[in-house]
C-alpha cells in the first residue's frame, strides 16, 4: 500500500523512491527529480518549503499522485497567483495528473482525429479543472476533473469534426435524434418514423427532417473513394453524372425562343423540319411543294434574322 505523501517528515538523504515514501524534503532545484530549470531557487522558493520531493512523473502511481496532489493543492491555495512559486506548483499538478487526460482520451481512440490532438485538448480541460478546484469542498480531484476533461474533448469534436459547419442547435438536435431513434427502435422493433420522433422529442416534423438533413453534414466521403466489394461500380465520381456538352447551348436556346416566336408560320415550320426532324432541303421542298433552292433561300434569310436578333440582345 502506498504511503501517505501529504505527511510532513524531516528531510533525509534517501533515493527518489525513498523520498516518495517519506515525503521528506522541499522542492528546490537541487531536489527536483527532473532537474527542471524553472524550479524555484533558494531566494524565491520560500513558499515551497516543507513540500515533498517530486519523483519522475512516469514513476508515480495513481494513489501517490492523488496524495501528492492534495499536498500541492493545499500549498497552491496559500500562494499568490502570478508568482514563480504558484506557477511551479500549478505546472507540477498538471504533470502529475496527465494520466487522467490519457485515460479520458482513450475513450475516443476510435475517432479519426490524431490521439495527440485529443490529449492536447484534454490537457486544456485539466488545466481548467486545476484552476477551479477547491480542496476545502472535500471532493477528490479526479472525480472533479474528469467531467471537465471529457467535456473539453467533446466540445472539440462538436466544433471541429463536422464536414460542413452547421449551427450548434442542429448539432445538438442530431444527438437527440440519435438517442431517441435508438430508444424507439428497441421499443417498436423497427425504425421510427418522422412523426414518432417528433412526438418523442416534442418537436415538429419539419424540425426533425431538418435535423436529419443536418446529420448528413457530419461526415463526408471522397469522390475518389472506391465502392464496396459487392458493388460493381468504380469510385463515386464515376457514378454521380457526366459532362453534358448540350448545357453550353441552353443560354442561346433561351434567347432564341422569343425571336423564333416572332417568325411567320412558314419560316418556323421550315426550321422545325430542318433542325428538329433533321430533313434535308430537298425533302422539305417536297413536303411544302417548293424547290430546294427556294428552301435554301428561306432558311438563309431566317437564320440571318435570328443571328441579328441575338447580336442585338448582346
Amino acid at each position: 500500500m502506498s504511503p501517505r505523501l501529504d505527511e510532513q517528515r524531516p528531510a533525509t538523504s534517501c533515493t527518489a523512491h525513498e523520498d516518495l515514501a517519506t515525503a521528506s524534503s522541499a522542492i528546490t532545484p537541487e531536489h527536483d527529480a527532473h532537474g527542471a530549470p524553472d524550479g524555484p531557487g533558494h531566494d524565491e522558493g520560500h513558499g515551497l518549503a516543507g513540500l515533498p520531493e517530486i519523483p519522475p512523473y512516469d514513476e508515480v502511481d495513481a494513489v501517490d499522485a492523488r496524495a501528492l496532489s492534495k499536498t500541492l493543492f493545499a500549498r497552491l491555495a496559500s500562494l499568490e497567483e502570478g508568482t514563480h512559486d504558484y506557477a511551479y506548483v500549478r505546472n507540477t499538478l498538471v504533470e502529475l495528473n496527465l494520466a487522467l487526460v490519457k485515460f479520458a482520451a482513450s475513450r475516443f481512440r476510435t475517432r479519426s482525429e490524431p490521439m495527440e490532438d485529443i490529449i492536447q485538448v484534454g490537457t486544456i480541460g485539466l488545466i481548467k479543472a486545476i484552476d477551479r478546484f477547491e480542496l476545502t469542498r472535500g471532493v477528490e480531484f479526479p472525480t472533479f476533473a474528469m467531467p471537465t476533461i471529457i467535456g473539453e474533448i467533446k466540445r472539440f469534436f462538436r466544433d471541429t469534426s463536422w464536414s460542413v459547419r452547421v449551427p450548434r442547435r442542429l448539432q445538438e438536435l442530431r444527438l437527440d435524434l440519435a438517442k431517441a431513434g435508438d430508444e424507439l427502435a428497441q421499443q417498436l422493433d423497427r425504425a421510427p418514423t418522422v412523426a414518432e420522433l417528433a412526438e418523442r422529442l416534442g418537436l415538429t416534423e419539419d424540425e426533425v427532417v431538418e435535423g436529419m438533413a443536418a446529420s448528413n453534414a457530419y461526415t463526408a466521403s471522397s469522390l475518389d473513394a472506391q465502392a464496396d466489394e459487392d458493388e460493381p461500380e468504380g469510385s463515386l465520381s464515376d457514378r454521380i453524372g457526366y459532362e453534358d456538352h448540350s448545357l453550353e447551348g441552353i443560354e442561346y436556346i433561351a434567347s432564341l425562343k422569343p425571336l423564333i416566336a416572332e417568325l411567320p408560320y412558314r419560316d418556323r415550320h421550315i426550321l422545325s423540319l430542318r433542325f428538329v426532324s433533321n430533313m434535308t432541303q430537298s425533302e422539305i421542298g417536297e413536303e411544302l411543294g417548293i424547290s430546294q433552292m427556294h428552301v435554301s433561300r428561306l432558311l438563309s434569310r431566317t437564320l440571318v434574322r435570328l443571328r441579328r436578333g441575338l447580336l442585338a440582345e448582346e
